[in-house]
C-alpha cells in the first residue's frame, strides 16, 4: 500500500516526464505499483472550475469586480451598484446583480433590527462616526429625527465641543426646527459622568448643557449595554458608511484623487437630498423627506435667536450647590424612543 509520500511522488515525477522505470527506482518500488497508480487517477474523472455565466451583467463583470476591490475590505451594496450600471446602460435587474456579486463576493447576512416608534417633534439621535481614507480620518456628525427618519450628516476634522455645537446648530436649521428631547451615547464632549447626583441623574458638560436650554432641547444619555435604544441613528450610520462613504473612497481611490472634508461635504449633501431622504424607508415605508415636511416639521419648536455662546455659570454654580437635581432631571435615561 502506497503511503502518503509515494503517491505524491509518483505524481511530481510523472508531470516531469520521468518514465515509470525511473519513477520506480527512485521511490524504491515496483513499476507494477507505479502503474497501478496512474491508471488509477486517468480513471478518476476531473472537474472543470465553475465559470461566470455570462449573462447581461458579463460586459461590466471587469467594472463590478474594479468597484468591489477598491471598496475592500467594506462592501458596496447592490443598490448603490445598480444605479452606476444602470448609466451605463445596463437593463438588467438587481437580482441578477446580486447573484453576479455572489461569485465576487458572498453577501453578509443582515442584521434582526428591533424597531421602536417615536411621536413627532419628539426626539433626535445624534452620534459622531469616523471614516478613513488613507492616512486622512474624517469625523461625521449625523443626526436622525426620530419620527420620519429625516438625516443630516456634516464632515468636520475633529470631535471638539466647538465643533459638536456648530453641527448643532446647522441641523436644527436644516431641519427647520428642533425636537424636545436630543438622545445621545457617551460622548466625552456631552457628558462629565453618568449617575454623578444619583442613578440616572447625569453631569453634561457645561456648555452643552448652556446650548441646550437656550434652544430648548432636553440632553438624554442612552442606558449603558442597551445597543437599541440609538439604533435609528447607528442604523443609518451604517447606510452611510456602506451606501455612501464605501462608493465615493472607491472612486477617489481609483482616479487617485483625495477625499477630504469639503468633497465629503459636497457629495454628502447632493447624497441625502437624491437618495438618504427620498428613498422609502425599510421601518416607516415612507420616505423620510415625505414624513418630514407633511408631519414632523410642524411639531418642531420654533428656532430661537442665535447661540450667542455666553453663560451665566456663576447663577448656575450657586443653583448646582443648593439643589444638585434642580438643573439635572431632564438627563434621566432614555426609556423610550
Amino acid at each position: 500500500m502506497l503511503v502518503k509520500e509515494q503517491s505524491m511522488g509518483i505524481s511530481i515525477l510523472h508531470k516531469q516526464d520521468f518514465s515509470n522505470r525511473k519513477i520506480a527506482k527512485i521511490l524504491n518500488i515496483s513499476r507494477n505499483t507505479v502503474k497501478k497508480y496512474l491508471r488509477s487517477l486517468s480513471d478518476n474523472p476531473t472537474y472543470k472550475v465553475r465559470s461566470f455565466k455570462e449573462t447581461k451583467l458579463w460586459p461590466y463583470h471587469n467594472y463590478l469586480k474594479g468597484r468591489v476591490n477598491a471598496a475592500s475590505p467594506e462592501w458596496i451594496p447592490a443598490t448603490v451598484l445598480l444605479l452606476e450600471l444602470k448609466k451605463m446602460g445596463y437593463g438588467g435587474g438587481i437580482t441578477q446583480l446580486r447573484e453576479h456579486l455572489k461569485q465576487i463576493k458572498p453577501t453578509p447576512k443582515a442584521d434582526l433590527i428591533v424597531r421602536f416608534k417615536t411621536e413627532p417633534g419628539e426626539q433626535m439621535q445624534v452620534d459622531w462616526a469616523e471614516f478613513k481614507f488613507g492616512k486622512i480620518k474624517l469625523h461625521a456628525f449625523v443626526a436622525t429625527l426620530g419620527y420620519s427618519r429625516f438625516n443630516y450628516v456634516e464632515f468636520v476634522d475633529n470631535e471638539k465641543i466647538e465643533t459638536l455645537l456648530a453641527c448643532h446648530q446647522k441641523a436644527f436649521e436644516f431641519f427647520d426646527g428642533i425636537p424636545k428631547i436630543v438622545l445621545y451615547d457617551n460622548m466625552k464632549t456631552v457628558v462629565i459622568k453618568r449617575n454623578a447626583y444619583g442613578q440616572g441623574l447625569h453631569k453634561f458638560q457645561e456648555r452643552l448643557w448652556d446650548y441646550a436650554k437656550h434652544m430648548g432641547f432636553l440632553p438624554r444619555l442612552c442606558k449603558p449595554y442597551r445597543a437599541k435604544t440609538k439604533e435609528k441613528v447607528e442604523r443609518f450610520i451604517g447606510y452611510l458608511r456602506f451606501s455612501f462613504f464605501n462608493p465615493l473612497s472607491a472612486q477617489f481611490k481609483q482616479s487617485e484623487l483625495v477625499l477630504d472634508t469639503l468633497a465629503s461635504n459636497v457629495a454628502v449633501n447632493d447624497w441625502l437630498d437624491t437618495v438618504a431622504n427620498t428613498t422609502i424607508h425599510a421601518g416607516t415605508q415612507e420616505q423620510p423627506y415625505k414624513l418630514w415636511a407633511e408631519v414632523e416639521k410642524s411639531t418642531l419648536q420654533s428656532l430661537p435667536p442665535l447661540y450667542s455662546g455666553v453663560r451665566q455659570l456663576e447663577q448656575e454654580a450657586v443653583l448646582s450647590h443648593c439643589c444638585p437635581h434642580s438643573t439635572l432631571l431632564p438627563g434621566y435615561d432614555a426609556t423610550f424612543l
